[in-house]
């Protein structure tokens, strides 16, 4: 009986030592999968970095004018990096067909995203005052903020040569103010339309997920 109650006892203790050891080398193997992760990442992001800081640099040199005139602002965001116009630059008051001075200024920023930031996806969000409309016949602020993005996005495929599978237009309408609405220069500030371009790794990533 003894002896059975030693064996049983050894068989017990290896048992416990073996899945000690695998309990350890997988958690070994975790930390190894953890570190290569943490590496690709930073190497992604110093890459992103590269990529809009380059697309920045750029604009700044390209949109001197526009921005010295207050009429285009230049951000770096979580988002990525954000380029701001006032609705003016392009449309007349209550339009969304674009003037041939906005033209030029969207060339600028076609050459960009086709020369710095080729596999970047980018966003082009059309934005209103809270004026209600009245006279030019669009049904809502919607419908105009959506009608002025989706003419930036067909500029950049047919005159700025840019992929059209990496553009998407999104319309706000009145609800993402930057100002109160209270003035008009706060209504200026918000009638606007904004060009995200997104981190060139952004899709990878979700296609590997």
């Amino acid at each position: 009986m003894a002896k059975i109650i030693f064996r049983s006892v050894i068989i017990s203790v290896l048992a416990l030592t073996l899945t000690g050891c695998t309990t350890l080398s997988k958690k070994r193997a975790l930390e190894r999968e953890n570190e290569r992760l943490r590496e690709q990442v930073a190497a992604m992001e110093e890459e992103k970095d590269a990529d809009l800081q380059k697309a920045l640099k750029d604009l700044t040199a390209n949109l001197k004018d526009e921005l010295a005139n207050y009429k285009a602002k230049l951000e770096m965001t979580e988002r990525g990096l954000v380029i701001t116009f006032l609705a003016e630059v392009f449309f007349d008051s209550g339009r969304d067909a674009i003037r041939s001075k906005g033209k030029a200024s969207l060339e600028k920023v076609a050459t960009v995203l086709n020369k710095d930031v080729p596999d970047s996806q980018v966003a082009v969000e059309g934005h209103t005052d809270s004026d209600p409309i009245k006279h030019s016949g669009w049904k809502s602020n919607w419908e105009l903020s959506s009608a002025r993005a989706l003419a930036v996005l067909h500029y950049f495929v047919d005159e700025g040569g840019v992929d059209p599978s990496r553009l998407s237009a999104v319309a706000y309408g009145e609800y993402q103010p930057v100002a109160s609405n209270a003035t008009k220069e706060d209504k200026q500030k918000n009638r606007r339309v904004e060009i995200v371009i997104l981190p060139s790794h952004v899709e990878k990533v979700k296609a590997e997920e």
